[in-house]
């Protein structure tokens, strides 16, 4: 009578792979939401308070690297994990 049932909880390595997909997965929208933010910098007098466009091309170009790096360190620990995944099964 007493059947045995999988744990409920995942195991912690395929959970932190999962995360990690899951952050690669969002990565685009978060670099896309993020590249809009310079349409919004202008305030309420439009000459006064509008950006230069040499600091929006630094933000943007800023942002760019950002999603550069954050992707590399994202693969990397994806691949890593994935190796040891395959190790232990």
């Amino acid at each position: 009578m007493s059947t045995s049932r999988p744990p409920v909880f995942l195991e912690r390595q395929s959970y932190r792979r999962r995360r990690l997909a899951d952050a690669a997965r969002l990565l685009p929208l978060a670099g896309a939401v993020a590249f809009v933010f310079p349409v919004f910098w202008s305030g309420g007098d439009e000459a006064a308070a509008r950006p230069a466009t040499a600091d929006a091309g630094l933000y943007v170009f800023a942002v760019w690297l950002g999603l550069i790096v954050l992707a590399a360190l994202l693969s990397g620990r994806l691949v890593r994990h994935g190796e040891d995944a395959d190790q232990d099964g």
